[in-house]
């Protein structure tokens, strides 16, 4: 359904800093830039970018809007977000842990980039 997700940043360096940390810790190659200065992840098919907008307005975050990643484990779901939190990032919602509703029983973990943008850790407790 999804080729990739885009977001906008205002402060690339710190995007990356963050990106990198936080996708590090989920066994993710560091970001190259590509020819536009947009800075690009691929892992296991998907495609995560960060880009300064193109209107050369000043980017801002979706507010309702999340991005949720797909995490193998409680364990590396905490690493990602202590690490998003170590990159300059902020935590946000509930602190990380097991939450049981329509989709059954997920443990989940939500941060802010340096951009303002939230973000999702979860993993599928079977």
């Amino acid at each position: 359904m999804f080729s990739h997700v885009m977001v906008g940043a205002n402060d690339m360096e710190a995007s990356k800093a963050f990106y990198d940390a936080t996708f590090g810790a989920m066994s993710v190659k560091p970001g190259f830039y590509d020819d536009k200065g947009r800075i690009i992840y691929l892992h296991d098919g998907a495609i995560f970018m960060i880009t300064t907008p193109i209107d050369g307005a000043p980017a801002c975050h979706a507010n309702g809007g999340t991005i949720g990643l797909a995490m193998a484990s409680p364990a590396q779901t905490d690493a990602w977000h202590a690490a998003g939190v170590g990159a300059g990032g902020s935590s946000c919602e509930d602190p990380p842990g097991v939450r049981e509703g329509g989709f059954g029983k997920l443990y989940l973990a939500y941060l802010r980039d340096p951009a303002g943008n939230k973000l999702c850790g979860l993993h599928r407790i079977t």
